[in-house]
């Protein structure tokens, strides 16, 4: 199973005014950007983030094939527990394993507890992590 993190623009300007369905964010020039598709591999959850000041990234949606999501409380997302290594936040999706989203979900509910339910039905789609021999 393949998940993915993508952009959705500037935390401040955009994630007031964020709700599920939306397919577009105001960029740092004023104009409407389009939220590119995912892509066709992604079959997992889609995690949609923002851009803080200070280069910061936080966690703002949460999507899967029935569910659309948006926080109530950000999440900042810590490249070392939800990237794998040496990934980096770019213009293009990025792909992650189930245990990084695994643990981006654990974290974002957390900060959300009332999507608590929400959040679980999503989680519960990703394939448990397999034992260690």
């Amino acid at each position: 199973m393949y998940h993915a993190l993508m952009y959705h623009g500037g935390f401040e300007r955009n994630f007031p005014v964020l709700k599920p369905g939306a397919t577009s964010f105001i960029g740092t020039d004023g104009a409407e950007h389009k939220i590119p598709a995912w892509p066709a591999g992604v079959d997992g959850v889609r995690f949609g983030y923002m851009e803080k000041a200070g280069k910061k990234f936080a966690a703002v949606r949460v999507q899967d094939a029935k569910n659309d999501i948006v926080l109530q409380h950000e999440v900042l997302i810590d490249p070392a527990r939800h990237m794998r290594l040496g990934q980096r936040f770019g213009p293009e999706p990025t792909i992650i394993d189930d245990a990084s989203a695994i643990e981006l979900l654990a974290d974002i509910v957390k900060q959300n507890p009332d999507l608590r339910n929400e959040l679980a039905a999503v989680r519960g789609k990703i394939p448990k992590p397999k034992a260690k021999a």
